[in-house]
């Protein structure tokens, strides 16, 4: 797991810099952003904050905030394993469906070309 931390209070940004120390990483290549004010479309934010919508609402202990960060990073890799597995069900589908395509245009050349001669 991955974390990469964007807090606008100092404050905040350095308590969770020292909490997570061993998950720090580059926004470009975290699996989990980890925010102190709500963000929209973003499936990886994780918003701490005292509001009822938070993910993790203030205060918390180290031990909760990593249980929820982990239970977070569960739900995305589900979410990434059931997106490839369609995915890549629907290229085998695709690649099947046109070299279907190709054989039966080849048995019709040969069957013309038998009949033509």
């Amino acid at each position: 797991m991955k974390i990469s931390i964007e807090c606008k209070s100092p404050l905040m940004q350095k308590s969770m810099e020292m909490f997570l120390k061993d998950y720090l990483s580059a926004s470009r290549q975290c699996d989990i952003v980890l925010r102190d004010e709500k963000c929209l479309n973003d499936v990886r934010c994780f918003y701490v904050s005292t509001k009822k919508d938070a993910d993790l609402v203030k205060p918390f202990t180290k031990a909760q905030l990593i249980f929820a960060l982990e239970k977070k990073y569960k739900t995305l890799q589900q979410t990434i394993e059931k997106d490839a597995d369609s995915l890549s069900f629907e290229v085998l589908e695709k690649r099947i469906a046109y070299l279907t395509q190709e054989y039966q245009d080849n048995i019709l050349k040969a069957v013309k070309a038998f009949y033509e001669k």
